[in-house]
């Protein structure tokens, strides 16, 4: 089973956005029969047995094993993924385009940024599985707790000397048999727990900027 895998499909997304279909996909990550989903989800059998061969027409579930229970064939299911991500590109003539205001301060320009990383690293992986191959990636993830705005603002302006040093170190545009890399870097506040004032915080925010 994938940890993660990236829906590109504008049908298979589709079958995966019922709200029946995306319960049974959340429980499929353990192994499971028609019969035991329908004691988990509240529904009778022939109706979950529907939604898993849609599912698996798809692609979404695939089968484990098939037990014998008396005079019938009980089949078990799992869920290609633990979850699931639908790329920006099935729906392809909206899909946000960053170079279409590319402005480092703002949030719905990271969002376009962000979207174009999932449809473009959907389409690596995809291309990588059926090559054979593995893919080359790197990520960093990490939180970081600034004291005031003026800190954030230097934060932002060490970080982007920084990386634009490294890459003018190393990038090499004549290099025979080189291959390009994207590289993204995005702050934005972190999400507060249940138990934090979220307007309060967005408030804050406003009020530092």
């Amino acid at each position: 089973m994938l940890e993660v895998a990236v829906i590109e499909d504008a049908t298979v997304a589709e079958v995966s956005l019922d709200p029946v279909r995306i319960r049974l996909l959340t429980e499929l990550v353990t192994p499971a029969s028609a019969t035991m989903l329908a004691d988990k989800v509240g529904l009778p059998r022939q109706k979950v047995n529907y939604h898993l061969k849609t599912l698996e027409a798809a692609g979404l579930v695939e089968l484990v094993e098939e037990r014998k229970k008396g005079n019938c064939i009980e089949r078990v299911m799992r869920g290609v993924a633990a979850s699931y991500v639908i790329s920006p590109v099935v729906l392809a003539t909206m899909q946000p385009d960053p170079a279409r205001s590319p402005d480092r301060m703002s949030a719905r320009w990271m969002l376009a940024l962000a979207a174009r990383l999932v449809r473009d690293t959907g389409a690596l992986i995809s291309g990588a599985s059926k090559a054979r191959k593995s893919l080359a990636t790197f990520a960093l993830d990490g939180e970081v707790r600034f004291a005031s705005a003026t800190d954030r603002a230097a934060f932002a302006e060490e970080l982007t000397n920084t990386i634009t040093s490294l890459v003018a170190k190393y990038h090499d545009e004549s290099a025979e048999g080189g291959r390009s890399h994207r590289l993204v870097v995005a702050i934005h506040p972190s999400i507060p727990t249940e138990t934090a004032d979220v307007a309060e915080i967005e408030n804050r925010e406003e009020g530092a900027s």
